[in-house]
């Protein structure tokens, strides 16, 4: 089992940047992609971005690239999402989420097991 929980969510202004958190804890020495997926009002979840156990392989969404950069820190049990230079249309709810299959590094929502509840990020115009 792998409980997550994600802080760092809040209201900010377009142009302005914010870092999510992803603490982990339980099986937490058990290889693990990561991933943060967000969902929009009235929109599927989406895929963010992805990286694997290690660190060296990450994957980013079309709109993340550039401005959105996914790390993890196994050490200390965390993840992080730095979003830079915000809009409104990156409004949502944002999801952490692992998947115990490294080498699957999948972009799908269907194959992740373990979530958290989400942390909400509002960006206003």
């Amino acid at each position: 089992q792998v409980h997550l929980v994600e802080s760092g969510g809040g209201l900010v202004q377009a142009g302005d940047s914010l870092r999510l958190d992803c603490t982990f804890s339980g099986r937490t020495f058990t290889a693990n992609t990561m991933a943060w997926f967000r969902q929009a009002p009235g929109k599927e979840r989406e895929l963010v971005a992805l990286i694997s156990w290690r660190g060296d392989n990450t994957d980013d969404a079309d709109f993340a690239k550039g401005r959105f950069t996914i790390s993890r820190d196994n050490s200390e049990n965390m993840g992080y999402l730095q979003m830079n230079s915000l809009s409104p249309e990156d409004t949502a709810v944002y999801y952490c989420a692992a998947d115990l299959r490294p080498w699957l590094l999948s972009k799908s929502t269907n194959d992740y097991t373990y979530w958290g509840h989400g942390t909400q990020v509002t960006v206003s115009s």
